[in-house]
């Protein structure tokens, strides 16, 4: 059943007519742009000298979209989140969030704006003195919102978020996944159209992290909201972003659909980071093998790559069926990605110098990526 729970803006559909643009300042913006970040930079001074923690941000969030932002420590992840609620005025140019442009505004109409921003932090926030129930409530009760429709709202939310047996509960009573669920619920309870969440996972254990990655993915399903989501962790981008935006101090150095960016990363910082969760670090007794890459002596290790529709075609053998060459399989995983299979492979070549290049040149012509990784010496074991 659908909740009762309604965004104070309805998201344009993906089979809605195209979206018209509007011009912001010198840039044109598509009316799907929930939240445009237009050049933002933002610079913190203070007597012992200027620290910048943005550096001319553009990227935009469609309606519906749930985008992620990844980073090391210190990349201006969360100074960004900050920006887009105005909680950090940015030094210069602009936020606009559902059409409005809220570096223009400033006390009860930045206020009144905010409102359509709810926040997710990593540590909860909750009070202790008061129940889950009121908890939520507390944006409302700040906003004098009426005690019926409170009640009107969080009903519904408390099914939504699975903790309708817990409204009487206190924070010390939950769980920490409980206790995320409780900040979740408070976040939608003033009808956002936004969600930001900031390190929303970081402080749960990886089945819990799982489980509120699909209530937030159950909500932008059911919802129509739009999802920024802060994190250092590839895992959950992995998970439910659409796409995904690296951040290297304080600049974008690569955007682009989940998929891609895992598949093609452009940016070194980008493939350091997609290593920690797609390319798997070879065992010890494998490493222990296998000379310097740049030394070209016994066999070679490659590691073939395998994206989308070629995940399921047998190239392996049908390698080993066309040539004089052995594939000896040291490691193998698939990954899916978007509903899309990520294959990698590492395998040790065996065979004359031409037979495997002649190989290698016909795995590289079916669209799959091979990389050299090093060298082995021969072993007649191997090809057993």
């Amino acid at each position: 059943m659908r909740s009762q729970y309604q965004p104070e803006s309805t998201p344009q559909l993906a089979d809605a007519p195209p979206a018209r643009d509007a011009k912001i300042g010198e840039r044109r913006v598509e009316l799907s742009d929930m939240i445009v970040i237009d050049g933002v930079s933002k610079i913190f001074r203070s007597a012992k000298g200027d620290s910048v923690a943005l550096k001319d941000v553009h990227l935009s969030v469609r309606r519906g979209e749930i985008v992620g932002i990844i980073g090391r420590s210190g990349a201006g992840k969360s100074t960004l989140a900050r920006c887009v609620n105005m909680l950090e005025r940015p030094t210069s140019g602009r936020i606009v969030v559902g059409g409005e442009d809220l570096t223009t505004l400033d006390g009860e109409r930045l206020r009144q704006a905010r409102r359509a921003i709810g926040m997710i932090f990593q540590h909860f926030n909750l009070l202790s003195s008061r129940t889950v129930f009121d908890n939520i409530a507390l944006p409302l009760e700040l906003q004098r919102t009426p005690r019926a429709e409170i009640r009107e709202r969080i009903t519904p939310l408390l099914d939504l978020v699975g903790l309708a047996d817990k409204r009487d509960r206190y924070p010390a009573a939950l769980s920490g996944g409980q206790k995320q669920r409780v900040g979740i619920a408070r976040a939608l309870a003033s009808q956002p159209s936004v969600l930001l969440c900031d390190e929303a996972t970081s402080a749960l254990d990886p089945e819990t992290t799982k489980s509120i990655l699909l209530l937030l993915k159950d909500i932008n399903i059911k919802l129509g909201l739009t999802i920024l989501l802060i994190t250092h962790e590839m895992q959950v981008i992995k998970e439910i972003c659409d796409r995904v935006v690296v951040l290297d101090q304080g600049r974008v150095v690569e955007q682009g659909r989940v998929f891609e960016v895992f598949t093609s990363a452009a940016s070194e910082i980008t493939r350091n980071i997609v290593r920690d969760v797609i390319d798997r670090e070879l065992p010890a007794l494998l490493r222990g093998r296998r000379r310097d890459g740049s030394r070209s002596h016994g066999n070679p290790v490659l590691r073939i790559v395998f994206t989308g529709a070629s995940a399921g075609e047998p190239v392996i053998a049908e390698v080993a069926r066309r040539y004089d060459v052995l594939l000896n399989i040291w490691q193998a995983n698939v990954e899916y990605i978007q509903g899309l299979p990520y294959g990698n492979i590492v395998v040790e070549a065996i065979g004359a110098a031409h037979e495997l290049q002649t190989a290698i040149d016909h795995i590289r012509d079916r669209n799959l990526r091979v990389e050299v990784l090093g060298h082995v010496a021969g072993d007649d074991s191997a090809a057993a």
